[in-house]
This record gives C-alpha cells, sequence and structure tokens, in this order.
C-alpha cells in the first residue's frame, strides 16, 4: 500500500511537470504564429469605435423606427459636415493617442520611439497627443530614454497630455511632467520623486562556506558597494553621493516642466493619489483616459497609433511565462474571494 501511495504521488507530480511544460509550448507556438502578421504601425480611429459601440446599444434599447429616424439624421449630418470641413491650416483637429504600459526597464520604450517618430512626421501644432502612462518606475536611464521621446512632441510644439488611469510612480513620473498637462484618475497613484537602490550582500555566506571573492578593477570608483565581495563605509558613502546626483537631476526635470511645484515638499519620494496630488500640483486634473478621450472625439478625429516589432523567442517564452502567472493569480485571487464571501 505504501508503494502505490509513493507511485501515485510521483505519477501525479509527473502529469503535473508535463502539463506545465505543454502549456508553455503551446503559449509559445500561439504567440508565435499571432504576432507575426500583426508587425508594424497600426492606427485605429477611435471615434469610429466609439459611435459603432453607441450604435449597438442603441438597437438594442430603440424601435426599429427610432433608430432608422436616428441613423437618418445622423447620416445627414455627417454628410454635412463633410461638406463644410475646412482644410489647410483651419482643419479639423488630431488627437494621437499612445499607450505606455512600463516595466522596470521600460521596454515599451522601442515600440515608443517608432510612434513617436511617425507621429512627429505629420502632427500640426494644432493637433494634441495624447500618452496614457501606466508605469511604477525603474531603471533610470531606460525611463530617461522614454522621457526624451515625449520630449520630443514638447520640443516641437505639439501639445502634449499624459493621462494616469493607475500609477505613474518615481520614472513613470519622470515621463508624465513633460507633458503640457497631466490628467490623472482619482485613486491614481502618483509621484515618488527619490531614487533608491537595494542590493542583497552574500560576503558573510561566502565566508561562511570557504569561498573567496575577487574583483579586480582600474579606476578608484570602478565598483563601489557589490553583491558578494566586503562593503565598506566609503562604498555606501560613494554609492549615496551617485544617488543625490540622480535625484538632483530628476528634481531638475520636474522643476523644469512644472515650476510652480514646490519641488522640497514634494521630491521625498513620496507618492500620493489623484486627489491628493491635484491639490499639491502634481496633476492638473482629475478623470480617467477614456472620459478624456470620448470628449476629444465629439470635437476632433482621434487616432490611436501602435507599433508592435518582431519579437524574439526570448520574449515569447517571457510573455508565455507572464500569461501563465497571471492566469494562476487570477485563479488564486478568485479562489480566495469565493471561500470568503461563499462559505
Amino acid at each position: 500500500m505504501e508503494f502505490l501511495l509513493d507511485y501515485g504521488l510521483f505519477l501525479l507530480k509527473a502529469i503535473t511537470v508535463v502539463f506545465a511544460v505543454g502549456a508553455i509550448v503551446v503559449l509559445i507556438a500561439s504567440a508565435s504564429r499571432k504576432d507575426h502578421g500583426d508587425q508594424g504601425l497600426s492606427i485605429e480611429k477611435l471615434n469610429d469605435k466609439y459611435r459603432a459601440m453607441r450604435d449597438v446599444l442603441r438597437v438594442a434599447v430603440l424601435s426599429k423606427h427610432e433608430w432608422k429616424q436616428v441613423a437618418k439624421e445622423e447620416k445627414k449630418d455627417l454628410k454635412q459636415a463633410e461638406k463644410n470641413a475646412p482644410e489647410g491650416d483651419e482643419a479639423r483637429k488630431r488627437v494621437f493617442v499612445l499607450k505606455f504600459h512600463g516595466d522596470i526597464r521600460a521596454s515599451a520604450t522601442d515600440s515608443l520611439r517608432e510612434e513617436i517618430s511617425s507621429i512627429v512626421a505629420v502632427a500640426r501644432k494644432t493637433d494634441e497627443v495624447v500618452v496614457c502612462i501606466e508605469n511604477p518606475g525603474g531603471v533610470v536611464h531606460d525611463h530617461g530614454l522614454a522621457a526624451s521621446q515625449l520630449q520630443r512632441v514638447r520640443d516641437r510644439e505639439i501639445p502634449l497630455v499624459a493621462v494616469v488611469d493607475k500609477v505613474a510612480a518615481s520614472g513613470g513620473y519622470l515621463m508624465a511632467c513633460i507633458a503640457n498637462k497631466i490628467v490623472a484618475a482619482p485613486f491614481a497613484i502618483v509621484g515618488s520623486v527619490g531614487v533608491v537602490a537595494q542590493i542583497p550582500n552574500f560576503n558573510r555566506a561566502l565566508e561562511t562556506h570557504g569561498v573567496d571573492f575577487e574583483q579586480v578593477t582600474a579606476g578608484e570608483h570602478k565598483r563601489t558597494v557589490t553583491m558578494f565581495g566586503k562593503n565598506t563605509d566609503e562604498d555606501r558613502a560613494k554609492l549615496k553621493e551617485e544617488l543625490e546626483d540622480v535625484h538632483t537631476l530628476f528634481k531638475g526635470m520636474v522643476s523644469a516642466y512644472r515650476p510652480e511645484l514646490d519641488i522640497d515638499k514634494i521630491a521625498t519620494g513620496e507618492h500620493w493619489y489623484g486627489t491628493r496630488a491635484k491639490e499639491i500640483g502634481l496633476i492638473d486634473e482629475l478623470g480617467s483616459s477614456d472620459d478624456y478621450l470620448m470628449a476629444a472625439a465629439e470635437n476632433a478625429d482621434v487616432f490611436e497609433v501602435t507599433y508592435k516589432g518582431k519579437q524574439s523567442v526570448v520574449n515569447r517564452i517571457q510573455d508565455a511565462m507572464s500569461q501563465i502567472a497571471t492566469s494562476f493569480a487570477d485563479w488564486t485571487s478568485s479562489r480566495q474571494s469565493e471561500s470568503r464571501y461563499y462559505r
């Protein structure tokens, strides 16, 4: 009986491993087939999207006669608007929408630079660029490059608006502060104007096991705080000096684009929710990206611009693993909710 139980447990483990590997392979293959056809620049006119969504609901709630009347009137108004549409410098305003979903390495910057390049080639000073930022921050130079892409829009005097639904903190706020106007949802996380470095040190563990760590450098400060060597107070002081220098640059960028801010008050590394952020001047308006874009579509042509590059095998594997992790997290969360509310 004991043998059968052990064998059964081993078989279950083996089946679990095979299933997990198979799921990853299927996801990678699926992503590979799907990605090849979506490379390059894609444009979606949000006016048409909103109109189609509205019409679907109207068909459901209006009578057949009412719907025909509404559709006839709108078709007539649309033709008249096209006929009276101005040309040249007086042409209808265009709003170009970008979506930036950040991670620690700001990997979406590769797509952002292509999207910005295409927009600045055609946008007029009477148009507008809206960037929807969801970015908790990360590596300094990566997010600095992302911010510099938005700066290209400002340098050409094209109005730039940053909209934050969830979070624009640290490197995310470094990007958002470039905009002429920042709009954030009431509970969006904004700010975190600060710099942090966290480095584990395994030196004592290595010494305990009799492992020596050798590091040879040329240049007094080529390496300061390390993961495996023994760190000194001088090393820590040098790292602190470097962080303070980055913080000064960060504060200088925020002050340059939002000079009305009390920089010493907000550059403490703290973050604020949207409502509080508006009170202290970190943002200009409260609202969501949905409301802002739908309002813009009433008086302008709104285009969502997306660039998708070719993904490497490594990126497809990472995406597949991310999908598995997200699915597992969603499943765990749903089970916890069920156990909490349906006992």
